[in-house]
C-alpha cells in the first residue's frame, strides 16, 4: 500500500476505507520530531500515537488486578488500534498467551504492512500473540477459549461509542459476554476518554466485584480513566 511522502503542516490522509461498520481513516500530522499517526473512524478521533500511557496503563491495571496466584496468565485485548496495549503486553514476560480482536481489516493492515508497524511490529512476531479479525461483541458470544484478564479499548468509553452496535458490549448482557470470557478470579479493564460512574453501577449490577476506577492525567481536561471489576471466584 503506498502512502504520501512526509511532510508537514496539516494533517495527511495516508489511507481511506469504506468498511462494513463505516469509515476508518489512517492520518499523519507532523509537529516536530517524530510523526505523530491518528486512527478516525466515522469522523470520530479514536487515538493517536503521540503518548501510549494510557493504553499501556489500561494492561498494567489489568495485570494489577490480578491475584498473585495467576501464574503467566493469558490476556485478551479487544481493539488493536494503534498498537500500544499489544506491545505494551508482549514487552512483557509476564502473559502467557495475548489475543487482540480487531474488526477492522485496513487497521490490521496499518500494523501488518503499514506505518504503525513502527509501534507493533516486535509484538506480531512474538508466538504469543495473535490477532483476530472479528467482530469483539460477537467473539464474546461465542469464544470458548477462557482468559485471566479483558482489555477493552474500542470507544472512547461506555458512553462515547463509536458505532451505535457497540453500545451492546456495555449493556448488561455485554458484560455478561465479557464476564463469560474470564476466568473465575478474572479481570475486565475498560478504557474511557472520561469516568462513567453509571457504568460502574453497572459493572456491579453485572456481577463483577473490587469495582474501581483509575485516573490517567492528561495535558488538559479530565483525566482519562480504566474502569476496573474482577469476576468472583
Amino acid at each position: 500500500m503506498p502512502f504520501p511522502a512526509s511532510d508537514t503542516g496539516a494533517p495527511v490522509v495516508l489511507d481511506r476505507r469504506e468498511g462494513p461498520h463505516g469509515e476508518v481513516v489512517l492520518r499523519r500530522r507532523q509537529t516536530g520530531g517524530e510523526p505523530v499517526h491518528e486512527i478516525i473512524a466515522n469522523g470520530c478521533f479514536l487515538m493517536d500515537t503521540s503518548d501510549g500511557r494510557s493504553e499501556r496503563l489500561l494492561v498494567d491495571a489489568a495485570s494489577g488486578a490480578l491475584e498473585t496466584g495467576n501464574v503467566a496468565p493469558s490476556l485478551l485485548i479487544g481493539g488493536l488500534g494503534v498498537g500500544f496495549s499489544l506491545a505494551h503486553a508482549a514487552e512483557s514476560e509476564h502473559w502467557r498467551h495475548i489475543v487482540v480482536v480487531e474488526r477492522e481489516e485496513a487497521i490490521i493492515e496499518w500494523h501488518r504492512s503499514g506505518p504503525l508497524a513502527a509501534v507493533s511490529g516486535a509484538a506480531l512476531g512474538d508466538p504469543r500473540c495473535v490477532i483476530l479479525h472479528t467482530d469483539l461483541v460477537e467473539h464474546l458470544r461465542t469464544t470458548e477459549d477462557r482468559f485471566d484478564a479483558l482489555c477493552l479499548d474500542i470507544d472512547n468509553g461506555p458512553d462515547w461509542t463509536v458505532t451505535e452496535g457497540n453500545g451492546e458490549l456495555y449493556s448488561p448482557a455485554g458484560l455478561a459476554s465479557c464476564a463469560r470470557v474470564l476466568k473465575p478470579g478474572g479481570v475486565l479493564a475498560v478504557w474511557s476518554a472520561q469516568p462513567s460512574s453509571a457504568f460502574e453501577e453497572a459493572l456491579r449490577n453485572a456481577g463483577f466485584s473490587g469495582v474501581r476506577t483509575e485516573e490517567i492525567r492528561v495535558a488538559r481536561g479530565v483525566p482519562d480513566v480504566v474502569h476496573l471489576g474482577v469476576r468472583p471466584a
